[in-house]
């Protein structure tokens, strides 16, 4: 049986904090249909990956553009107003990161997010990031979760074993991607059953 983990790697979307483009773009596009379509086929999810894997955004807006010239002025708005697509911080996370960081946990993150769309999130949201020692992105490094090779990478940067690391993400291909390579790892639900988990695990009393 695997020893109980001493420190708490974090997911950031849609675990720490709340991420959805509708909250951009409903402020320039005033109808719902035309809405979904634009998030569905030009701003898509699978584009914006793209960053996540360390591609900038010059250029991915650039062939883009040139795809839709019609939304060029929607898409050029996607990097430099890319933190208010994040409404907030999911309830309740602000205050059991506190928690755990006064307990003495040390905490860290893992994320699939573009470092130049990170920088200054990371800057407006200096009080919830105060409580980390170090954050792994994947933009920066160019590896993105679940492959092994970006839990390796951190585990090595944050000096810690496997075992000593409880993963917590709120997609299950990741959470099995950090099984894979030995640390603890839970599925974000909500944070009820996250502090049950860390209670479980023996990391909140």
């Amino acid at each position: 049986m695997l020893k109980r983990p001493i420190a708490v790697v974090f997911d950031i979307g849609n675990v720490l904090y709340d991420w959805d483009p509708r909250v951009l773009y409903r402020r320039l596009i005033d109808d719902d249909g035309a809405l979904d379509v634009f998030l569905r086929d030009v701003c898509s999810r699978e584009w914006h990956f793209q960053h996540d894997a360390g591609r900038p955004f010059a250029e991915t807006s650039a062939e883009l553009c040139a795809r839709f010239p019609d939304q060029a002025h929607l898409i050029a708005q996607w990097g430099p107003r890319f933190s208010e697509q994040i409404p907030g911080p999911i309830e309740g996370m602000p205050e059991l990161v506190a928690e755990l960081d006064s307990a003495g946990v040390p905490l860290f993150a893992i994320t699939n997010f573009s470092d130049e769309f990170f920088t200054p999130f990371r800057e407006q949201e200096a009080a919830m990031f105060g409580h980390f020692r170090d954050i792994v992105l994947s933009g920066a490094e160019k590896l993105v979760k679940p492959d092994a090779a970006i839990y390796r990478l951190a585990l090595e940067r944050f000096a810690l074993a496997p075992h000593e690391a409880l993963f917590v993400d709120d997609r299950q291909d990741n959470v099995d991607g950090a099984k894979a390579v030995g640390m603890h790892a839970v599925p974000f639900t909500d944070v009820v059953t996250l502090r049950e988990d860390l209670e479980r695990f023996g990391l909140l009393e």
